[in-house]
């Protein structure tokens, strides 16, 4: 599977993308939701996107919204440490907007790599 990394934490985008790699899926990584939107005009075959939700320039929830209205078949897994909030809040609504499913910080790679399987036997 293509998969899309959203996240403007370098560590976390590193941890998840070894994980994706090693389970024989093909990475793209973005610092933020802009960047994504870009990648994802040029890499057509992108099924997944993960996304965090707190980010500079252009958040997670702005990125969820602009993808399901421009490729409504792609999967999104949102992510979430919190912020202001508790990381359920930002989840919640990430949820209402589109995303297929949704996973709270820190995750282990098991945790995510069973989250994608789930989604990836969906519909």
């Amino acid at each position: 599977m293509k998969i899309l990394v959203v996240d403007d934490d370098a560590s976390v985008r590193k941890f998840i993308s070894i994980t994706l790699k090693r389970a024989n899926h093909t990475v793209f990584e973005a610092e933020n939701g802009k960047t994504g939107l870009q990648l994802l005009q040029k890499q057509q075959e992108i099924s997944l996107m993960i996304t965090d939700l707190i980010m500079p320039e252009m958040e997670g929830i702005e990125t969820i919204i602009a993808v399901k209205q421009k490729y409504p078949a792609i999967k999104i897994l949102a992510i979430s440490g919190g912020g202001k909030v508790s990381p359920e809040n930002y989840l919640v609504l990430a949820n209402a907007l589109g995303a297929n499913n949704t996973l709270k910080k820190p995750f282990s790679g098991q945790e995510l790599i069973k989250v994608i399987e789930n989604l990836d036997t969906e519909y």
